[in-house]
């Protein structure tokens, strides 16, 4: 009984020192140089980071975290896209300081394997998970479509600044930045050293190829804009591209045997995004019954949850037909949630969500140091709500 009491005071201690661990706010880097390449956001303003140098014993280590924020596949959503900050650089009242929690933070209590790395947050700002590269810019719109040429030069620039004498790095990303880690995964190894280990780690990116529940393929409608739109095809791996149609080789489900490079996806079975935008878009929730189920799971009607349940059974169905790979690592809970990584209470922490007893920031430094082969799926039948 009183290792059991001793136990419970450790677990309080460890949640009263994350909850009052301060967030790290790190200013913006703005990359003028790069507009004289081309690189630039939708509005054409200079791509954006940024930069917490590390220190110590990992000064050469580095960890590059794509942002998401979905995708626009039409000139008129590219556009309107452009004037906020998921489209621009400039619109300063909408770049604040950038918090950096969980995977990116900066005390060695919520985030003990990579705290004194150097750790990047990078802004997404063109709306095709950095692959775009449309040469031709329309004179009315005047919307640029960049996102390759943004990755690229912001990694030239990080490689300038140290990134070049790498012994370790991490390329990462959440949602739309999750799918861009897979995209460039590859790409990201080929600037290191060759000597550096190099790894990708992919947050609430695995976005599968399902219907919605009126049996329209509405995903892939949109990859293919986004594809076509962005001039996309060129810029995704070509082993993938060449065996089956470009736009297809923007699901992970298709584009994941191809990367060569070592790769950890975390993910949800029961993805509130691809719930609420791939299974249930709201142009087929005219009454909007699923508003409150798309927030919170113990707001779902039992007939939802039975929708939902089908969703999990088709996205594990999806991700168990994946080539066999000993150096992938996966990390995939049942949470009714998108993205566990940046977030510091999933991340590392006594109310993580916890896969044979480890939180996913332990299984993520398990995997990248070879300590142990992390192939963690949850067997819990259903979706469940997690604590953010």
């Amino acid at each position: 009984m009183g290792n059991f009491w001793f136990t419970l005071l450790v677990l309080s201690t460890m949640l009263t020192t994350i909850l009052a661990t301060k967030e790290l706010k790190v200013n913006m880097t703005i990359l003028q140089s790069a507009t004289a390449k081309g690189a630039v956001c939708l509005d054409g303003s200079p791509p954006a980071y940024y930069l917490d140098r590390g220190y110590g014993s990992r000064i050469r280590s580095w960890i590059i975290y794509l942002d998401g924020g979905g995708w626009c596949d039409s000139v008129r959503s590219c556009k309107a896209r452009s004037k906020g900050f998921l489209g621009s650089s400039t619109t300063t009242p909408l770049h604040p300081p950038a918090t950096f929690s969980g995977i990116l933070h900066n005390d060695p209590t919520v985030n003990p394997d990579f705290y004194n790395w150097n750790r990047v947050r990078v802004l997404y700002c063109d709306g095709s998970s950095f692959t775009g590269d449309a040469a031709h810019v329309d004179p009315e719109t005047k919307v640029y479509y960049r996102g390759a040429r943004i990755f690229k030069a912001i990694m030239d620039d990080l490689l300038q600044k140290g990134m070049r004498n790498a012994e370790n790095a991490i390329l990462s990303g959440t949602s739309a930045g999750g799918l861009a880690t897979i995209l460039n995964c590859d790409k990201f190894k080929s600037l290191l050293p060759k000597n550096a280990k190099v790894k990708c780690v992919a947050d609430a990116g695995f976005f599968i190829n399902a219907k919605t529940i009126s049996g329209t393929s509405d995903i892939q409608q949109m990859y293919n804009k986004v594809v076509k739109l962005h001039g996309s095809a060129k810029n995704l791996p070509p082993s993938c591209t060449s065996a089956m149609k470009p736009s297809l080789c923007f699901f992970p489900q298709n584009v994941v045997p191809y990367v060569q490079t070592p790769l950890f996806i975390i993910n949800s079975a029961y993805d509130t995004w691809q719930v609420g935008n791939t299974l249930v878009p709201q142009y087929l929730d005219p009454q909007h019954i699923w508003d409150d189920c798309r927030n919170q799971l113990s707001n779902c009607t039992f007939s939802q949850r039975k929708i939902i349940k089908g969703f999990g059974v088709e996205f594990l169905k999806t991700f168990s037909e994946l080539t066999p790979s000993c150096t992938r690592g996966y990390f995939i809970t049942s949470c009714y949630s998108h993205g566990q990584i940046i977030w510091a209470r999933y991340w590392f922490s006594p109310t993580s969500p916890q896969l044979l007893n480890k939180t996913i920031g332990e299984a993520v430094a398990d995997w990248f140091s070879d300590k142990a082969v992390v192939q963690y799926v949850d067997l819990y039948p259903s979706a469940k709500d997690c604590k953010k």
